[in-house]
């Protein structure tokens, strides 16, 4: 007997003609799939955790489930959308501790709500999704992912090692942070998403309550993890922030007196029904799927894989006496050699250029951070602002140089939030309470530490030819000197690194459009640090792609021999890129 796929010998191809449809349901209510539909990418988030009262622990955020099944076409499928729990009320009203979420439900995908915050004198009400917090190191977190999938669906909430003080709710991301003395019970990170044509951040962590007493027993309430986690009540008596509506954020824990938590915030729902013809195929299987309608019609581009480089922006240089240089923004690449993007030729997406950060701060506090770059499911971080005279240098994409003079400093951490390849490294420290100041992390090396004279040399960027010509980007900014008699600024690093401030020359910004470091202020000089250089976007596609860029900023070129027509969209600013 021949075989049905035509003597070929393999799986069976399958084929999806969902016209690349994205149905967003937030309320629960059936969605009935495109005639061809086949296979399905579906986010499922879950209702996150009630916050507790009386040193209320965070909520745990909703179960988060992002997978690809298959469906048939033309069929109703029930979904449910999870709500969020109830918040934790002071007696007679409730118990303090915090209520569980619901579950969301799509087809064979359940995901669990995430677990309610504990309190003073009660344990958080379980596990869930992501597990929720607890007051004290004698009641411990929940655990998330339960029921248990592969992969998981969340993370642990945690306790409190303060005493008076509680810990934050666990996201999909990471688990909520231990509150102790001198840590707030900060909820765990969420997830970012793009099935609906945007990056969204879901299921973050509620933030724990601070405590009270003079002085409490943490530095403040936690803050609620991004994707829709709420924060903890601010002061004694403050109530909890609820989770953000269709996110599954967990709510944040209250205080005492007449204070409450923050209710949890309801789930999602998300389908995308796919066009997908993969594999090898005959005249009869393409004609068989075709007379079932399930063979895609070219509306789409069936899953076209995309070179890209985003680069955030820089961060500011030291804007007070001997200030550090600014860190790179983040570096993250697919060329040459990387892992590519996927997507749907059809769809405009859009793109977001992150500016330089400002030479702010004063002695004891870094200049400002830059801002990121996203594409897709892309984020490069802003560069880590630099150190002041007595501060040490932020984390970013690569970290801040630490100031000069003052106490023996340290250079802000680079690739943070982390990534694999990494997306930038550390700025550089001051060992000596009487150096000048460090240069800030780039893209292929850390800051240079101070020295006792000069201003030390910010870490080289990285060069990249996607654009078709080699350019450098994302070096780290100088650190400025803290001698006034003939000390000089460092260098900034190749790729657009701002020079620090010396005696006989300025600090210089960093360059447009290449994510470089601002240049730390010199000791004495009259002169400020200077800015970072803003960030860049570019996406490279083989030849029989079409791109259109907005606004008209932006460009979209085709590059000549040996690049065979490759086509490349380059972005200078924010905007939209539309693939045909």
């Amino acid at each position: 007997m021949g075989s049905p796929n035509g003597g070929i010998i393999g799986v069976i191809n399958p084929t999806s003609f969902g016209k690349c449809t994205v149905t967003s349901v937030t309320s629960s209510t059936p969605l009935t799939t495109q005639p061809g539909t086949r296979i399905v990418d579906t986010l499922v988030v879950a209702g996150g955790g009630g916050g507790a009262t009386n040193i209320g622990g965070g909520a745990g955020a909703g179960g988060y489930r992002c997978v690809q099944i298959n469906v048939c076409g033309n069929t109703a499928y029930p979904i449910t959308v999870g709500g969020g729990g109830a918040s934790g009320q002071q007696p007679p009203a409730g118990g303090f501790v915090g209520g569980a979420g619901n579950p969301s439900i799509f087809s064979t995908i359940t995901s669990a709500g995430g677990g309610g915050g504990g309190a003073c004198f009660a344990n958080p009400t379980g596990a869930g999704g992501s597990g929720g917090g607890a007051r004290s190191n004698a009641q411990p977190g929940q655990t998330g992912n339960t029921p248990p999938v592969s992969p998981p669906q969340g993370n642990p909430g945690q306790n409190s090692t303060a005493g008076n003080a509680a810990g934050g709710g666990g996201g999909a991301g990471a688990p909520g942070t231990q509150a102790t003395p001198s840590v707030n019970g900060d909820g765990g990170v969420g997830l970012a998403n793009s099935i609906s044509g945007s990056p969204t951040f879901y299921a973050g962590g509620g933030g724990g309550h601070g405590g009270f007493g003079t002085p409490p027993s943490s530095p403040g309430s936690g803050t609620g993890g991004n994707g829709g986690g709420g924060a903890g009540g601010p002061g004694s008596n403050g109530s909890g922030v609820a989770g953000t509506s269709n996110t599954g954020g967990g709510g944040g824990g209250g205080g005492g007196g007449p204070a409450i938590g923050g209710a949890g915030g309801s789930g999602i729902v998300i389908v995308k029904e796919l066009n997908k013809a993969s594999g090898v195929w005959n005249l009869k299987s393409q004609f068989s799927a075709q007379k079932s309608g399930t063979w895609p019609d070219g509306t789409a581009n069936l899953g076209q894989n995309f070179d890209f480089l985003v680069i955030a922006g820089g961060g500011g240089g030291g804007g007070c006496t001997s200030g550090g240089g600014g860190g790179a923004g983040g570096y993250r690449t697919s060329f040459p050699g990387g892992t590519k993007l996927t997507l749907e030729s059809v769809t405009s997406y859009p793109v977001t250029i992150g500016a330089g950060g400002a030479a702010t701060g004063t002695p004891t506090t870094a200049a400002t951070p830059g801002s990121s770059s996203i594409f897709s499911t892309i984020t490069s971080a802003g560069g880590g602002g630099a150190g002041n005279y007595d501060s040490n240098g932020a984390a970013g994409g690569s970290g801040g140089g630490s100031g000069g003079t003052g106490c023996a400093r340290t250079g802000g951490a680079g690739n943070s939030p982390p990534v694999s390849p990494p997306q930038g490294n550390p700025g550089g420290s001051q060992p000596s309470p009487t150096g000048s100041a460090s240069g800030g992390g780039g893209a292929s090396a850390a800051g240079t530490d101070g020295t006792p004279l000069n201003g030390s040399p910010g870490g080289s960027g990285s060069a990249n030819s996607i654009s078709g010509s080699s350019v450098d980007y994302a070096g780290g900014g100088g650190g400025g000197t803290r001698d006034f008699g003939s000390g000089n600024g460092g260098a900034g690093g190749t790729g657009g690194g701002g020079r620090g401030g010396g005696v006989n020359h300025t600090s210089l910004a960093g360059t447009v459009n290449t994510g470089g470091g601002g240049g730390g202020k010199g000791f004495g000089i009259a002169c400020s640090g200077q800015s970072g250089g803003s960030g860049i976007v570019i996406i490279r596609a083989p030849s029989a792609r079409t791109f259109t860029v907005a606004p008209g900023t932006n460009t979209a070129t085709t590059l000549p021999a040996p690049a065979g027509g490759c086509k490349v969209a380059t972005f200078t600013v924010s905007g939209t890129l539309t693939i045909s």
